[in-house]
């Protein structure tokens, strides 16, 4: 059975865990400049599902598009790639 479509995944630190099962993904990437062809970073930040509350402040973890699961969450915590220090 063919798969209908691939997800989106992005790569991102966590920055706040206080919520009940969701964190905050704090994901930055470099794109070039239009017009100046420079470098700049941009910056977002996505609410995630995190089901088991495993995520900690600082902990870089892997998340994927999913279905609305409410107003603002429609990613999803995939695995966390490299826990935070202390």
């Amino acid at each position: 059975m063919a798969e209908r479509g691939s997800r989106k995944g992005l790569t991102g630190t966590v920055i706040k865990n206080q919520m009940n099962k969701t964190t905050l993904v704090l994901v930055e990437r470099l794109t070039r400049h239009g017009s100046y062809r420079k470098y700049v970073r941009r910056r977002a930040k996505y609410m995630a599902h995190d089901p088991r509350n495993l995520c900690q402040i600082g902990d870089k973890v892997r998340i994927i598009e999913s279905r609305p699961i409410s107003k603002r969450k429609r990613w999803q915590v995939i695995d966390i790639i490299e826990k935070a220090h202390g």
